[in-house]
């Protein structure tokens, strides 16, 4: 019996080898032969998620160039051995300020911003945590990988100010965390980074 992670798995590989063939590939047969493993590796996707096909090809083809995951970035601010959350308006859930890296930004100027954002705080940057990757789920709007950057920082000044990502933002002890956006990010994250905030000599970790 087919597990139903590997056909997820089977259908994005197939996508990144039609992809890749659609950008460097001149022969128009063979286009047309990567053209027909994309629309079969939407079928595919489409089976697994019961999203509606033309929403899955939409997903597949919303990029171009070679086939790569999305780089995203996270901070963990910490106050009084307690973590930086916000909540975002999308879910109602909680996560580390963060986000999407920008075109021609760095990812600590990317996370800097993203702080300054959702949480409304300037923050300095101490040390990177983790490179930690975020294997794709099927949601709407991006089904390939995530590798999230994962860092430490110390907040300088500023306030929470309402906006359309955010709408609240607090500190958290471990034991009381709030229901969290587990899309963004696990309990087990934000467990690592409680342990790189309390370990002075703590080493990147990554995967």
């Amino acid at each position: 019996m087919i597990k139903k992670d590997e056909l997820i798995n089977w259908a994005v590989e197939l996508q990144s080898i039609a992809q890749n063939g659609l950008e460097y590939g001149h022969d128009r047969f063979d286009l047309e032969r990567y053209e027909r493993i994309r629309e079969i590796a939407s079928e595919m996707m489409t089976a697994k998620s019961n999203l509606p096909l033309e929403q899955v090809k939409n997903l597949f083809s919303s990029e171009d160039g070679y086939q790569t995951p999305k780089l995203g970035t996270r901070a963990a601010i910490f106050k009084d051995k307690q973590i930086l959350l916000v909540r975002e308006t999308t879910d109602g859930k909680w996560s580390l300020p963060g986000g999407w890296c920008e075109p021609n930004v760095s990812v600590e100027a990317n996370c800097l911003k993203e702080v300054e954002e959702e949480a409304g705080r300037k923050v300095v940057v101490k040390r990177v945590i983790a490179l930690r990757n975020h294997t794709h789920k099927i949601r709407q709007e991006r089904i390939i990988n995530v590798c999230n950057i994962f860092f430490l920082c110390q907040e300088v000044k500023g306030n929470f100010v309402k906006n359309t990502e955010t709408d609240d933002c607090q500190y958290f002890a471990f034991n009381d965390l709030p229901k969290l956006s587990e899309e963004r990010n696990s309990k087990q994250e934000l467990a690592m980074c409680f342990a790189a905030n309390e370990d002075a000599n703590w080493q990147t970790t990554f995967e």
